[in-house]
């Protein structure tokens, strides 16, 4: 009964989600290509081997994608005979996706926007894709979709699954409907210990669930990826200081900006680079930067020069190489009430890592730098401060990052863990 009241009230809420879609098309104009897929509405997936079905991923954004991406290359490779379909929710996500596996996309990976959560929709998509395993990433749990999945057979797993004490508080408020939902679930493979009491206490069984650490601890550095961040460093002059302030939301520029305005006293060769979390801000904050008379290159106009003071790296899929350029990583999403973003990325590149206090996306990750001396948590005020001693004092900042690195290598191996689980139920079907 309580998914039927939940799927009522989501009709209902259609027609407010449909002007809201078409009102951010407007501003960002990547929402307004392949809409129809939201709905279902899409020419499916071509046979391999004669064989329909497969493996779908579902990965909401870009940071859950990139976690993911390594987990589906080595599914890729270890089942070349099984299709692999990724959705995702947002135009950035869908991006990432289409850069990564642009050789494999209309070959062995079929790729379209996750329908809303609907039966109507998501039977459409499951009649056109038929697969038989689903993996989900992290903490996307839509009801229908469990649900619809669950009623064709389809095996269902939830990895890499985080829960806060806030997110828990509010799956508790509609308990019958979480309950219910969490049942369907074939595995549920969580983080840590923590979260998977939470996730018991919402319902789950116990013989369903596995602690198996977060995959985002599972980065790939390669030397190609290092050898670019050196050729990015050379063409800036290799000994000036380098802060990267990464994935900002609306008001962290302001902050970043200020904060370098003061640096720029004691360290006039201090290099920033600036990297909005969404496409459609890219404009406004280089409006920002040029407001305060900084001499500004975008990575779009490729006009960098050893000269410039902001560069803005107003591209996607690209954060990687320009932090390993830097010296620093300003960590955005944490010094608004956005919950931060991936400390791990910079961390391992052996960059030491600054956040502020909203941390909730990242905790336990966020802690375990922090005890390690990789990360310092820091308000908006505290931020010129600790900057100006990790330059005044590169051999400081060195060893935080040294200590961000080894936290990232003591951690890995959960990647394994859950290509195991998907494996064991591949060669069973």
């Amino acid at each position: 009964m309580s998914r039927l009241i939940y799927t009522l009230i989501f009709t209902l809420l259609m027609p407010v989600i449909l002007v809201r879609l078409f009102v951010r098309a407007r501003k960002a104009p990547a929402y307004g290509k392949n809409w129809w897929q939201r709905f279902g509405v899409f020419n499916g997936p071509k046979k391999i081997n004669g064989k329909q079905g497969g493996i779908w991923f579902h990965t909401v954004s870009v940071g859950e994608f990139i976690a993911a991406a390594p987990l589906i290359e080595q599914t890729m490779h270890a089942f070349p005979d099984e299709l692999i379909t990724i959705t995702t929710t947002t135009p950035t996500g869908s991006e990432q996706v289409r850069q990564r596996f642009s050789q494999y996309i209309g070959k062995q990976v079929f790729h379209v926007y996750l329908p809303y959560d609907l039966p109507w929709f998501l039977y459409g998509f499951l009649y056109k894709v038929q697969p038989r395993l689903l993996v989900i990433l992290e903490t996307e749990l839509w009801p229908n979709l469990i649900h619809c999945a669950h009623k064709i057979g389809c095996y269902t797993m939830l990895v890499n699954a985080r829960l806060s004490e806030k997110s828990a508080k509010g799956y508790g408020k509609v308990s019958g409907l979480t309950s219910s939902m969490l049942n369907k679930l074939d595995v549920l493979a969580v983080q840590n210990k923590t979260d998977g009491q939470r996730f018991l206490g919402l319902g789950m069984k116990e013989e369903r669930m596995l602690v198996t650490g977060s995959i985002k601890f599972d980065l790939t550095i390669s030397s190609d990826l290092v050898a670019q961040g050196k050729a990015i460093r050379q063409s800036w002059g290799e000994t000036r200081p380098v802060v990267i302030v990464a994935s900002t939301h609306h008001g962290e520029d302001v902050i970043a900006l200020d904060a370098y305005s003061q640096l720029k006293k004691t360290h006039p060769q201090l290099l920033m680079i600036l990297v909005p979390r969404h496409p459609e801000r890219f404009d406004g904050v280089a409006d920002l930067i040029e407001q305060q008379k900084f001499m500004l290159a975008r990575r779009s106009l490729h006009n960098t020069s050893s000269e410039i003071d902001v560069f803005l790296l107003d591209s996607m899929g690209e954060l990687m190489p320009f932090l390993a350029a830097s010296d620093v990583c300003v960590m955005g999403g944490s010094f608004v009430e956005n919950g931060g973003h991936n400390p791990l990325e910079p961390a391992a590149l052996s960059i030491p890592v600054l956040m502020g206090k909203s941390q909730v996306n990242f905790a336990l990750i966020c802690q375990q730098l922090e005890q390690a001396g990789g990360l310092k948590t820091v308000s908006a005020e505290g931020l010129v401060d600790q900057l100006d001693i990790w330059f005044k004092q590169p051999e400081i900042a060195q060893a935080a990052g040294h200590a961000a690195q080894q936290v990232v290598a003591q951690n890995r191996g959960a990647k394994q863990k859950v290509f195991e689980l998907i494996e064991e139920k591949i060669k069973k079907a």
